[in-house]
């Protein structure tokens, strides 16, 4: 699972962890850690969605449907081991916000939410821009449609 060269895999043995102790172990599952990586790239400012155009779709109808819910960990692919947590992450980015800043920014809110609520050690987090989204994009979609002058008549 990896976007760059060479895949980290998390390690499944070693060292105590906050997560073992001698009265048990927790086991966080892959869901609960992509939802975190999720929530915590959308809170960077420049992000405009998650996701690849096909996931983007899927959610946009979701959403729709009443009853429906945004899935939080959509653009999101995580493994997780006993200790260690590899995210990989799919992002659409605002028109005119430095990428190379934006993925820092991201990678440091991913991996601090984690860490802090899951005790994992992430060892990396991947990210794939796959498209910009341009102010123009927004442009007709909240809008009622255009009316005729005169209905009655055509032209």
């Amino acid at each position: 699972m990896s976007t760059g060269s060479e895949a980290t895999t998390p390690a499944t043995t070693g060292t105590p962890s906050a997560l073992q102790s001698e009265h048990g172990s927790t086991r966080i599952a892959e869901t609960v850690v992509s939802k975190i990586a999720g929530l915590a790239t959308r809170e960077v400012n420049g992000i405009h969605a998650l996701g690849g155009g096909a996931a983007r779709a899927f959610g946009a109808l979701r959403e729709r449907i009443p009853g429906g819910t945004t899935n939080a960990s959509q653009g999101v692919a995580v493994e997780v081991g006993e200790k260690q947590a590899a995210v990989d992450i799919n992002v659409v980015v605002e028109y005119g916000v430095s990428i190379a800043d934006l993925a820092k920014a991201v990678r440091r809110n991913v991996i601090s939410a984690l860490e802090r609520m899951t005790g994992l050690e992430v060892v990396e987090v991947n990210i794939s821009v796959d498209d910009v989204h341009l102010p123009s994009d927004d442009d007709g979609r909240d809008e009622e449609p255009k009316k005729l002058e005169n209905p009655s008549r055509v032209a």
